[in-house]
């Protein structure tokens, strides 16, 4: 039994001396091996590189072309026209024609005016028209003109009337108004119309033409 462990034991000790050694030689190798690759591997790296140039930068654009000015057209020197002397004609001549004497007319006496006849003096009156009835019931209510009544229009008239040789009223002059136009005609209308008169006599008792002097005052009636 106790040569048994011996062997035991050393074969146990070479074989962790040949593990050892396997081992370290197996380190090493792997150190070797893999710092050779790794620098092959970079040599490699290093030749096979490319360096890419970067594109060159576009050009530049051109800048803009300058914005065209406008052309200034000198204006054509133009001489200036000749000068003409226009000489002036002589003034016409004007010849006056005396105008010919004037006639002198003489005019002729002129024929006398025949002288006029004077009219018969009018006779002389004996007896005066006389005024036939009362005339205020010719200017009674009803005669009151309707259109001076809407106008409540009342006043004196006086009325020159021409009493002919039968005893009518053949003409009428108002010679004071009334104010009012309407009842200045209708004085005139109802004396021509109604008063009659007893004609004026002349001395030898002829009737004869004269005139009366009327007043008329018209009132409201109530």
């Amino acid at each position: 039994m106790a040569y048994a462990d011996r062997n035991t034991s050393g074969s146990r000790v070479v074989s962790i001396v040949i593990v050892s050694i396997i081992v370290a030689l197996f380190a090493w190798g792997f150190v070797n091996g893999l710092t050779f690759k790794y620098i092959k591997k970079v040599t490699e790296k290093l030749n096979t590189f490319d360096v890419v140039e970067p594109p060159p930068p576009p050009p530049d654009k051109p800048p803009p072309p300058p914005p065209e000015q406008p052309q200034l057209q000198t204006p054509p020197v133009v001489s200036p026209p000749p000068i003409v002397r226009v000489t002036a004609p002589p003034p016409p001549v004007v010849s006056v024609a005396v105008p010919p004497p004037a006639l002198v007319i003489t005019p002729r006496a002129a024929a006398p005016a025949p002288v006029p006849v004077a009219a018969p003096p009018a006779p002389r009156v004996s007896q005066a028209a006389g005024l036939k009835g009362n005339p205020a019931e010719y200017f009674d209510a009803d005669s009151y003109p309707s259109d001076a009544l809407a106008a409540e229009a009342s006043g004196r008239v006086i009325a020159t009337l021409t009493v002919g040789t039968d005893g009518r009223v053949t003409d009428c002059v108002i010679v004071t108004s009334s104010g009012n136009a309407s009842l200045d005609r209708t004085t005139c209308a109802i004396s021509k119309r109604r008063i009659r008169f007893s004609p004026a006599k002349d001395e030898s008792g002829n009737p004869i033409t004269s005139t009366y002097r009327l007043p008329v005052r018209w009132t409201l009636p109530q």
